[in-house]
């Protein structure tokens, strides 16, 4: 029960904190409407088996450059698809066309550093904890993480593709560029972030 809550916690922590992430959730349910967002929240899904291996693997952290150059990707990575959602039209219609959602999602939560330090750090160090406890405590602490974390983004995904039908054409194109520079920002702020430690460490 102890390390459910704490999984509960950290979950609905991670998936309301901004990040590469939520601002691709917000922009495709703008752009695209809740399947769309649905399916980009559904990513760590795709992703965190791959990095709870590895955090369980690594008993440290990723050397400070190692997780520089994650973050100077990732962060070029959430730009470009910030210009282009400033340059894509938002689409009215209940239709989803266009790149897969998931695929998007996947390869941001993959290159974006903070999923990979929250779980050589934190995340593992409980998985590994709850582990020695008793093995169903560790699948309790990942079950109820991925549940909050993919909840609390899947009701913000639900708020913003709601609120699209209300903007009518005018309102949506304002919202999804406004949408695209929260993306291009935090592109941004990673490469900056990010690039320090890849120069200094």
């Amino acid at each position: 029960m102890h390390y459910l809550l704490i999984g509960l916690g950290l979950g609905v922590g991670a998936g309301l904190a901004p990040g590469p992430l939520l601002a691709l959730v917000i922009s495709t349910s703008l752009a695209r409407g809740f399947g769309a967002g649905l399916r980009v929240a559904l990513s760590p899904l795709v992703t965190d088996s791959i990095m709870i291996a590895v955090s369980v693997l690594l008993v440290h952290e990723l050397p400070a450059r190692g997780a520089g150059a994650v973050g100077v990707v990732g962060g070029l990575y959430v730009v470009w698809l910030g210009i282009g959602s400033l340059r894509e039209q938002p689409v009215v219609l209940e239709t989803d066309t266009g790149p897969d959602p998931l695929r998007r999602g996947a390869l941001v939560n993959l290159l974006s550093p903070h999923p990979w330090l929250f779980w050589l750090t934190v995340g593992g160090s409980v998985v590994v904890s709850a582990w020695n406890e008793t093995p169903p405590a560790a699948l309790g602490f990942v079950v109820a993480f991925f549940a909050s974390l993919i909840a609390a983004k899947a009701a913000i995904a639900a708020i913003v593709s709601s609120g699209r039908k209300a903007l009518g054409a005018r309102g949506l194109h304002r919202a999804n560029r406004a949408a695209g520079v929260l993306l291009l920002l935090t592109g941004v702020l990673l490469v900056v972030e990010f690039g320090r430690a890849l120069v200094t460490g």
